[in-house]
């Protein structure tokens, strides 16, 4: 699937605090990366997000996606992603997911891939939904 990064056509006007919920509702431990499925728990459903999630902000907001490493005892053992914005916000709904002894250091902006290879069903399915709370919040009565 190749998707043009920014407004997807036919949405409306999304505020930040509706695109954050329909995402932060989305999640589940279908939309996790496989590495991280044994530390996901309801309790944290962040962990393992952040790759899927920060490709459907870029789809729905641009700007760019920047990739970051997570370090333990000054040792590199993942890699995070989150998106910075036009004109410079940084927007990282995924960031609670990490342990007090995991610092995520640096961030530089990668280009996004043409085509999602990786996490390519946890992305598509994370999407959908989003797209679908996001259609539901717009129908919904003024004053929910």
């Amino acid at each position: 699937m190749s998707v043009v990064p920014g407004k997807i056509s036919g949405m409306l006007s999304q505020t930040l605090v509706e695109v954050e919920r329909a995402i932060r509702s989305s999640w589940g431990v279908d939309t996790c990366a496989p590495e991280d499925i044994p530390k996901w728990h309801a309790g944290n459903p962040a962990r393992g997000q952040c790759g899927t999630t920060a490709l459907v902000v870029n789809d729905l907001l641009g700007g760019d996606l920047v990739c970051g490493e997570v370090h333990v005892d000054g040792r590199q053992v993942d890699c995070h992603w989150w998106n910075r914005l036009a004109g410079g916000l940084e927007l990282d709904l995924t960031r609670e997911q990490f342990a007090p002894e995991e610092l995520v250091v640096g961030g530089t902006p990668i280009k996004r891939p043409p085509e999602i290879v990786r996490l390519r069903e946890e992305y598509e399915l994370l999407r959908t939904r989003v797209l679908a709370a996001l259609e539901a919040a717009e129908s919904a009565p003024v004053g929910r």
